[in-house]
């Protein structure tokens, strides 16, 4: 047998081993989509806000009381030399958090010509739901808020409400914080 016939037979045994020894192929995994938010709660409610809507997650910063502005309109705040009005989006729908405003949470919202702090009780960062989980109806009970919202995320963990910063900044109600009478 001449060296190239040797060296073939061995190419060919090792090709058998390998058939024999290998691996299957990796299973394909079912590729599935997400939809991703800015988690937070209010009045024990959990919320999803899309990540544009929101531009900076911030402490509740000191701020200044303005007077004769609605009660929901907590002051204005210094942020990196820029003002911030500071709302508190539980007060804008008539209700009071049982949470001290220190351990609450600021979103802050930057959409046209408004610029606007919401302090909500809990951020809880980003959320990622499926995107067969999303219902048009968000279960929101609360019709103040229902404006706000655009259907629901449901995972292991409960629904998640979608909330607009957005729309709520293009709600004239919400530019009115002056006290009228």
């Amino acid at each position: 047998m001449s060296d190239s016939q040797a060296a073939y037979l061995k190419l060919v045994a090792l090709q058998r081993l390998c058939r024999e020894r290998a691996a299957g192929l990796p299973q394909q995994a079912e590729v599935v989509e997400y939809w991703s938010g800015i988690g937070f709660t209010m009045d024990g409610v959990k919320y999803v806000a899309p990540i544009p809507e929101v531009s900076e997650i911030l402490h509740v910063p000191r701020y200044t009381r303005v007077p004769g502005v609605l009660g929901w309109m907590k002051g204005i705040a210094n942020v990196r030399g820029r003002l911030l009005p500071i709302m508190d989006l539980i007060g804008y729908f008539n209700r009071k958090s049982a949470l001290q405003e220190k351990k609450r949470r600021l979103l802050v919202l930057d959409h046209g010509e408004v610029y606007s702090g919401l302090v909500v009780d809990d951020v809880m960062g980003m959320q990622h739901f499926p995107v067969d989980s999303y219902r048009r109806d968000s279960g929101e009970q609360d019709p103040a808020i229902a404006p706000y919202t655009d259907g629901s995320y449901t995972r292991e963990d409960g629904t998640w409400i979608v909330f607009s910063p957005h729309r709520l900044a293009e709600d004239p109600r919400f530019m009115q914080v002056a006290r009228t009478g």
